[in-house]
């Protein structure tokens, strides 16, 4: 059964499930799932105007805070999966929330939602500090 995106307008990335995703129960192993919105969301980012070079230049990067996954049903071998994603809130100075929603590709069946707040980091110190102009432009909410 084909489900809606929970948001208007989803940033979309398809992925593939391979071999090395298998876990030993015959499904995607759950830190795949990590994985899968890492890649979403640096696509997402990089599609807003701030790419990993931009990051890297400004020495800022937005680095996972927290991560709370809710799983409907198992990705398996060879399946196509969609990995939606939306900032949803943003302080456009210290953190961004996103929120993510994964389905089958082929009967759009729910697989798992999750959300993940982020705060914005210094490279070199590894500390929290405020968002460049550039980071506070792209991940305000619309």
């Amino acid at each position: 059964m084909l489900i809606s995106w929970d948001h208007a307008h989803p940033h979309v990335v398809t992925v593939d499930v391979v071999a090395a995703d298998i876990d030993a129960y015959g499904h995607v192993n759950n830190a795949v799932y990590l994985r899968w919105l890492d890649r979403a969301a640096w696509s997402h980012s990089a599609a807003l105007g701030v790419s990993i070079d931009d990051c890297t230049r400004l020495r800022r990067g937005m680095a996972a805070l927290r991560t709370e996954i809710d799983y409907v049903r198992a990705a398996l071998p060879d399946d196509r999966v969609e990995v939606a994603t939306w900032i949803v809130e943003s302080d456009r100075r210290l953190r961004v929330t996103r929120r993510f929603q994964l389905r089958h590709a082929t009967d759009g069946g729910a697989l798992a939602r999750a959300t993940t707040q982020y705060v914005c980091l210094n490279l070199d110190s590894g500390r929290a500090i405020r968002m460049p102009p550039e980071f506070s432009a792209a991940y305000g909410v619309t």
